[in-house]
């Protein structure tokens, strides 16, 4: 019996793990569903919704028509500012955040620049909506502080720029797109192996080589995954831009359907709606795969 106890023993354990796992299972489910319940109540219901309202008239009767009224004037005009604004800003963000990404992590800068950095990339990258637009505009307005001054120096930027413009605008998100990418890319940049930079200088190579043939490969992937997510984060503002006065976004025009500043017209706001979760669902696929790849290297 002596000689048994061990197998009973380790018979008794083995049949006693399933059990706890599964415990465990129901208390990790258990408290989730908190967090389901928020996702259901003010994502997936809402979504549905929308959906469902993309596809109605406003008796609740079945129509294509909210659908082909998003390719008419000036719907089309709007889908195409939006683009051009968030992949310009997108394009902005990411090599300028890359860049400073990579200066603030180089190994001559003091090392009270980096927390600083940090802090403030936390900061300004959620500084967005009415104060950012607001800030703007006292600055770089008609009648804004440096607008002021530089028309005492003799320079007039107005009437060829405009915060409503596309640079202008593309300026303004700025604001909250690079340091947003400052934040997402330092990790990235530091995940690159210290053994690479090490053979690389070993070899004699400079930091310009380094980056042609090792770093910028590597981290490409990434950089372009987090440039479709800045793509994405901007496509989706509106406040900022319903400051500022920009009339020709998606956003605003929804915003202007469902009001009632120009037309009241909650079918056509859901078939734009409907539009924009399509572009953002392709967004999020596009970052999944750039993050697939790059986590081949960066693990």
């Amino acid at each position: 019996m002596a000689l048994a106890e061990p197998g009973i023993r380790s018979a008794v354990l083995v049949g006693s793990a399933p059990r706890k796992r599964s415990r465990s299972r129901r208390w990790a489910l258990l408290g989730a569903l908190p967090f389901f319940a928020y996702i259901s109540v003010f994502l997936l219901i809402p979504t549905g919704e929308l959906i469902v309202g993309a596809f109605r008239t406003a008796n609740g009767a079945f129509t294509l028509s909210n659908i082909s009224d998003i390719f008419h004037a000036p719907y089309p005009q709007a889908f195409e500012f939006s683009l051009e604004l968030s992949g310009l800003s997108a394009l902005m963000g990411g090599v300028l955040g890359f860049l400073v990404a990579n200066a603030v992590l180089h190994h001559g800068v003091p090392r009270f620049v980096r927390p600083a950095f940090v802090s403030f990339s936390g900061m300004a990258a959620n500084f967005a909506g009415v104060p950012l637009g607001f800030a703007y505009i006292a600055t770089l307005g008609t009648l804004g502080v440096v607008t002021t001054l530089l028309q005492h120096l003799g320079l007039n930027i107005y009437p060829s720029f405009s915060l409503q413009g596309l640079f202008g605008c593309a300026l303004v998100y700025m604001y909250f797109q690079l340091p947003l990418m400052i934040l997402l890319m330092i990790p990235v940049i530091e995940g690159l192996r210290k053994e690479w930079r090490e053979s690389a200088s070993n070899l004699g190579a400079s930091s310009f080589a380094f980056w042609r043939y090792v770093g910028l490969p590597v981290v490409t992937p990434s950089l372009l995954g987090l440039m479709v997510l800045l793509f994405g984060n901007a496509f989706s503002a509106y406040a900022t831009a319903q400051t500022l006065g920009v009339s020709n976004l998606v956003t605003i025009d929804i915003a202007n359907l469902i009001n009632g500043d120009i037309s009241i017209n909650p079918q056509d706001a859901y078939a734009l709606a409907l539009a924009m979760i399509v572009i953002i669902v392709i967004t999020i696929v596009v970052y999944a795969l750039l993050q697939r790849r790059a986590s081949r290297w960066l693990r």
